[in-house]
């Protein structure tokens, strides 16, 4: 990323609305399928990353940004005025999602704490909009889940769902992947992921969840942004799965909170290694005190080897087609952009195939595997989390609806 650090990005994020009662709207019409049309979006959640993306798709031509929710009325006006949105169509509280999509937009950009995604889109989904979203997909079991439905509700529905990872966007990613998978390193029998990064703000507790919700101060809170381990090291896990195409069946590991004066109750260290059902092992590493921002995943066959990753060079060495491959170039702008652009493709072409939901699903369950089996200091099993199926609330009494 050429020294910029991804956090730089997100200084601000905040809550766009919580657990209110999730009314179930009339579809709204249909949006053309013509070439010129424009898409007329709502970015629900405008702190660091809401913001930030929301101007690059104002920057698409094929997007008009029509309306904007943020729990706080100061981010809300803010990204109004920035984005030249009506104030009538900025909302905030816990109902302002809901306002929003009665709005009369066509799609909804999710940038929000994670908590809130699968209430967010089912409404979204609910409605008839598109859905475009960060990533990870829940905190939870059942909210994973729940986004793995709409997915497949938006496709029988045609809608386009498109969850946000930028690592397989990349094209010299994508191309040493390509080339594993048509077996240019042999059987993959080792995959190594990491996510190295700064930590972020965890200020004291207060009366309420408020001062939680912003500057990605909720990375630390399990209910809130899954922890550490989900919402940032999914990038890594991610990559990996993306690699060995499948759900892993186990995850063993350990965990701690190495931060300073911590607060928030998730762990920032993590060493988890997960088992695949063809035998093939994936260990993963994670640590969030003041390291330089590196994201990488190395796979390990019986010929050769490959490497890719968020920042670096993605490649292939030896077997039987080597890969010489490239510098991946600033991604975190290019992934988002380049999502961004298929986004308004698969709408106006009336591609609705949604593809990028089931590994997002997987990998988000696979985090959470590897985040109860850290806190556990056990081996789970995947059929154990999922038979668990456990739900985690946030507790957020005292916030304005």
């Amino acid at each position: 990323m050429h020294g910029i650090d991804r956090r730089d990005f997100l200084k601000s994020g905040s809550l766009a609305a919580g657990a209110g009662g999730l009314a179930v709207l009339a579809p709204r019409r249909v949006f053309g399928a013509e070439a010129n049309s424009r898409i007329k979006l709502g970015v629900i959640g405008c702190g660091g990353r809401g913001l930030w993306i929301a101007h690059h798709f104002a920057r698409h031509a094929g997007y008009e940004i029509h309306a904007i929710a943020d729990y706080f009325q100061s981010l809300a006006d803010a990204a109004g005025n920035a984005l030249k949105v009506d104030k009538s169509r900025c909302f905030s509280g816990l109902s302002g999602y809901r306002k929003l999509i009665a709005a009369g937009v066509d799609a909804v950009a999710l940038e929000t704490p994670p908590y809130c995604f699968p209430e967010h889109a089912r409404a979204a989904v609910d409605a008839g909009l598109h859905v475009y979203m960060a990533k990870p997909v829940a905190v939870d079991v059942p909210g994973t889940l729940q986004i793995g439905a709409l997915g497949k509700k938006a496709t029988e529905n045609k809608r386009c769902f498109l969850v946000d990872f930028q690592v397989p966007t990349d094209p010299h990613n994508r191309e040493a992947v390509k080339r594993v998978h048509e077996g240019a390193i042999g059987r993959v029998a080792m995959i190594q992921t990491c996510y190295l990064a700064g930590q972020f703000a965890d200020p004291p507790l207060t009366d309420n969840v408020e001062s939680r919700l912003r500057r990605l101060v909720w990375v630390n809170d399990v209910a809130l942004g899954g922890a550490y381990h989900v919402n940032a090291g999914i990038h890594g896990v991610d990559a990996g799965l993306w690699v060995a195409r499948a759900r892993p069946v186990s995850a063993t590991g350990i965990s701690s909170r190495g931060r300073p004066n911590p607060h928030g109750d998730s762990h920032d260290q993590f060493s988890v290694s997960f088992e695949f059902a063809d035998g093939t092992i994936m260990n993963h590493v994670g640590t969030h005190l003041n390291a330089p921002f590196h994201v990488r995943c190395v796979a390990y066959g019986q010929t050769g080897i490959m490497e890719m990753g968020y920042v670096g060079e993605a490649f292939v060495r030896k077997g039987s087609q080597p890969y010489k491959g490239g510098e991946i170039d600033n991604l975190y702008t290019a992934g988002a952009v380049r999502n961004i652009d298929t986004f308004h493709k698969n709408i106006t072409g009336g591609d609705f195939a949604n593809p990028t939901v089931e590994p997002s699903v997987d990998s988000t369950l696979a985090t959470i595997l590897g985040r109860e089996a850290a806190l556990r200091r056990t081996k789970m099993t995947m059929e154990e989390l999922l038979k668990e199926n456990k739900r985690i609330e946030p507790d957020l009494r005292g916030l304005k609806a």
